[in-house]
Parts: C-alpha cells; structure tokens; sequence
C-alpha cells in the first residue's frame, strides 16, 4: 500500500482529513492481518499528534499482533487512559498477560468487564486468563457473567465448553458447544469442542462427523486429525484411521507418539503389538520420531477457543 504522507496538503481541514485517512487505512491493514503496515500507519499519525488516543491504540494492536508486547504496553496505556474504553482496556489486559504481569492483567480485564456498554472479548480474555491460571471457577463465573450480558457471543459459549470438558463435566460441555453450533452452525472450535465431548463419551459416529467438520476449516490440525483417528479407529474404519493419524504426524511430528499411544490404546489397534509394528504402517522411523506428549494430558484441547 502506498505511503501517502509525503502528499499531504497544507490547512487544518486537509490535515484533519489526512489524519482520519491514515486511522482507517492503519485499522484496515490490522483487520487484513498486516499489523507491520497498521504500525506504520500510526506511527505517521503520532509523529503529527504524539498523544492522539486512537493511533496509540491502533499503534498498540499493532505492536501485539506482532508479539511485541512489551512495547505495546506503553501506548496502550496512554490509549486508556484517554478513552476508558473496554476494548482499549481488553487489549492492555492482553499485553499486559503476554509480558507475565498477570495481576495487572487482571485487574485490568476486570475492569473492562465492569463496563457498558458490556464487550464480550473483555470477559472472554478475563475467563481465558483465569482458566490458564487454574482458576476454573471463576473462569466460568466470568464467562457466565459475560453470557448474561452478551447471550450471542459465540466464543464465550465455546470457552464455557471447553473449561467444562476439562472439568471433566461433559453434559454441562456439550450444553455449551451445542449453543455454540447454534449461533454458529461451522464454528470450527464449537465443532472441535463437541468432538472431542462425544469422543470421550463414547459416541463415535456423531463425534467423526464434528471433528471431520472443524478440519473443513483447518485441515492441518492435528489435534483433530488424533481424535478422528481414534474414532474412525472404534468405527472399524482402520485405514481411514491411519491416514488421518499419518496426517496428524506430517502436519505436526510432535505428534508422533501420542499417535502411536492412541492407537495402541484403541480396542481396535492392539493388532499392532510392537510399536515399531504401529510405525511402519504409519510409514515412519522410531528413531526420527521426535518425542511426544504423555498421555492423559491434552494440552491443545482448552486452546481452541483462542
């Protein structure tokens, strides 16, 4: 895109007009994921403005999305103070969270929470905060604060799914996934989320069918390759399992032995017993197999509300 500051007439009107060209092209590049370009844009408003409010927030969104939160912090700081706004302050309290200053994190995502008109990514953040501390009731209770107020927001229904899977209370899981998938019938995290629950219950047709739709979204997750493998696997469909577990391993190699484990914990891959046996039909080598997760921990299953 072409930097058009060099351009700028002379007269206040003018100016006005220049600056309020490179707010909406800085605002643009950010929603088009061009964060190096939305910087820039800001940068040109704040070397005219130093203390315009909105080119230090879109200056501080900038800096974020490109995992500089360190240097966000200062302007969106001033952005906040200037605007009391909860977006402003959602944003701080994501800057604030990457950079390990979690109780001002906190703090500041509250207080987003408390204001109104209510803004559904303040309590979303505060729930996703507090669930990674392993706070899992107050997560929910700000979770269910921010439903009461925003009842369509999708993504506070998938997070509310996805901290009671963990919980291991998969009614209260899958209560929250279906109203999820009926504000947003392809939601791939909904989808994902209620896979996942059906997995765990048993349920392996309907469970296929959720997974295969969040990989219409992202074929490259591996996560959700695992658990249709493993459904598949129970289904009797044991070669459509095994392309979607070698999928898995070429997508993510981390995922190799947990690969191996879900198979050899399935009632239908203890034909393998040798894991070396599991390995070659999975077309790989034991000694290039990097190391992966243990299990009984699935760490990737509360991220897929981010």
């Amino acid at each position: 895109m072409i930097d058009m500051t060099g351009f700028f007439a002379s007269g206040p009107r003018r100016a006005a007009a220049d600056i309020e060209a490179e707010l909406q092209w800085a605002a643009a590049a950010l929603n088009h994921g061009r964060p190096d370009e939305a910087e820039r844009f800001a940068r040109n408003v704040l070397a005219a403005i130093p203390q315009h409010a909105k080119a230090l927030y879109l200056l501080g969104c900038a800096l974020l999305r490109q995992n500089r939160a360190s240097e966000a912090v200062p302007p969106l700081e001033k952005a906040a103070r200037a605007l009391q706004d909860p977006e402003v302050e959602t944003q701080l309290g994501v800057a604030l969270r990457d950079i390990g200053r979690t109780e001002d994190a906190l703090l500041r995502l509250r207080r987003a929470s408390k204001r109104r008109p209510a803004y559904a990514q303040a309590f979303h953040e505060l729930g996703y905060l507090l669930f990674s501390l392993q706070r899992a009731g107050e997560a929910i209770t700000a979770v269910e604060q921010g439903l009461k107020l925003v009842p369509g927001a999708v993504e506070l229904w998938n997070l509310l799914g996805v901290i009671h899977h963990c919980q291991r209370d998969c009614a209260r899981a899958r209560a929250a996934f279906s109203q999820a998938l009926t504000l947003a019938p392809d939601h791939p995290g909904a989808h994902y989320g209620m896979g996942a629950v059906m997995l765990d219950e048993a349920d392996y047709a309907p469970a296929a069918e959720h997974l295969r739709r969040s990989l219409a979204s992202n074929s490259g997750d591996a996560q959700a390759r695992l658990k249709l493998g493993v459904s598949l696997l129970e289904l009797g469909q044991t070669e459509d399992a095994v392309e979607n577990f070698r999928a898995a391993v070429r997508s993510e190699p981390m995922a190799y032995r947990l690969a191996l484990t879900l198979i050899s914990g399935s009632a239908r891959g203890r034909f393998w017993l040798r894991p070396s046996a599991a390995a070659k039909h999975l077309g790989l080598s034991l000694s290039a197999s990097a190391p992966g997760i243990s299990r009984g921990r699935d760490p990737f299953l509360w991220q897929r509300h981010r």
